[in-house]
């Protein structure tokens, strides 16, 4: 999937579909939120990336220069296939359309000035290039609640975890957002990350996989700091 401006992902069983919504969820690995010294959440924690910050297999992540360390963070992905509105957990995982291994890119300087200043994430989650997704396989063919999850760089493991791990499942974490949005198909869950998260560097080659679904295989490149533009 090429960055798309029409942002678009190909769903099994429903085909091409508009992306809306890219909810994300935080700390919802417990040993991730140790590493950031971070206390687990009672409630999931959830925040939102631009659409536009969408790639697809064989691109490129850009690295903006002059915003310090971006880093990358390995993740279930799922879309949803209905609309939902205070729906339950089971309604929730009857509605997911696929699953994919995507990557939450973090620019952690960025977010590290925002939480120390009582700011959002948005800037630090949103740019181009920073929510990296590979190809949705249907739910039928895939477990979602015991599959491994795994980054390598340049041919070396820097994360490893188990979807078992999650401390809200897919269903509870889509219900929960049902609450505050109405989801509707297109829209992504990207489920948080296990521990093992890092810089990504210019060069390096992210190759990320969970269990049953088909690898997300990506470069990095620097990337000049962007000037305004109208067109």
């Amino acid at each position: 999937m090429e960055i798309n401006p029409s942002r678009t992902v190909t769903v099994p069983g429903i085909g091409e579909v508009s992306v809306g919504k890219v909810l994300c969820i935080g700390r919802n690995y417990a040993r991730h939120a140790a590493e950031m010294n971070n206390p687990v959440p009672t409630t999931p924690m959830v925040f939102l990336k631009p659409a536009t910050a969408l790639t697809g297999p064989g691109t490129e992540i850009e690295l903006p220069t002059g915003i310090g360390e971006v880093h990358h963070e390995v993740e279930l992905v799922a879309v949803v296939g209905a609309r939902l509105r205070n729906a339950s957990a089971t309604e929730c995982r009857r509605a997911v359309a696929g699953y994919a291994v995507g990557l939450d890119m973090t620019a952690r300087d960025v977010q590290a000035e925002a939480k120390k200043a009582g700011h959002p994430w948005s800037v630090a989650k949103g740019y181009d290039t920073f929510a990296p997704i590979g190809q949705f396989v249907a739910p039928d063919r895939f477990d979602p609640a015991n599959a491994d999850v795994s980054l390598s760089i340049n041919g070396v493991e820097v994360q490893a975890g188990n979807t078992s791990d999650m401390v809200f499942d897919v269903g509870t974490l889509l219900a929960y957002c049902s609450t505050i949005f109405t989801l509707e198909p297109g829209d992504l869950l990207y489920t948080g990350t296990p521990e093992g998260v890092g810089p990504v560097r210019p060069g390096d080659r992210l190759r990320a996989e969970v269990t049953g679904l088909p690898a997300l295989e990506v470069g990095a490149r620097a990337a000049s700091a962007r000037t305004a533009s109208v067109q």
